[in-house]
């Protein structure tokens, strides 16, 4: 009897051990994952902010939309300015040697080619859990009236974060509201022109 009472104790001492050690561990494993996937959402997020840009500078705006984006990515172009000559070669110059050329070059020939894998059509979706990004586009106007355009996409901790450890989760978000944070991972902003701006820049 004193020897099947040894080994039940034995056998809780280790499990209790297990559990102590586990719940030491949770927060390590869960900032380790958070890591993990705001890198990826992070990429997709550039990624965005880079396919804006170059909407932009085509368009004069930004795209409230991921399926604009996504077809201007795949059917448009973009111009692209050549220079023939030096405008430093004072004889060519005025041998009229010397000029620029605009040509236009697919969009999905210009951007991301060298990126292995890339997907356009995974564009519009966070990583792991793929859910769609949030996606606004405005046109602020400055004091001094001055039209500027505005883009933001992010995602909140509550969808990129998903499966993880919900109160580490509970507990992350209220740390970013009281350091005024963003609770998740967002680039640009339509409250305010901030460079198209990514928040862990």
């Amino acid at each position: 009897m004193k020897t099947i009472i040894q080994i039940i104790l034995g056998v809780v001492a280790v499990v209790l051990a297990y559990l102590l050690y586990d719940s030491l561990m949770e927060p390590i494993r869960f900032k380790k994952a958070v890591e993990y996937r705001k890198d990826l959402v992070v990429q997709r997020l550039k990624d965005i902010r880079e396919l804006q840009v170059a909407y932009k500078d085509n368009y004069g705006r930004y795209s409230g939309g991921f399926d604009t984006l996504i077809n201007f990515y795949k059917y448009d172009s973009l111009k692209i300015v050549k220079q023939v000559g030096s405008w430093d070669d004072s004889i060519a110059v005025a041998k009229k040697l010397v000029y620029t050329d605009t040509i236009r070059v697919a969009v999905k020939d210009t951007l991301f080619k060298n990126i292995a894998g890339f997907n356009i059509d995974s564009l519009a979706f966070v990583p792991i859990v793929h859910e769609p990004f949030e996606l606004r586009a405005i046109s602020y106007f400055s004091i001094s009236k001055v039209v500027i355009p505005l883009f933001e996409a992010g995602v909140h901790n509550d969808v990129f974060l998903r499966g993880l450890d919900r109160q580490l989760i509970v507990n992350l978000n209220d740390d970013d509201k009281n350091k005024n944070k963003y609770p998740g991972v967002k680039v640009g902003s339509v409250t305010q022109p901030n460079n198209n701006a990514g928040n862990w820049e």
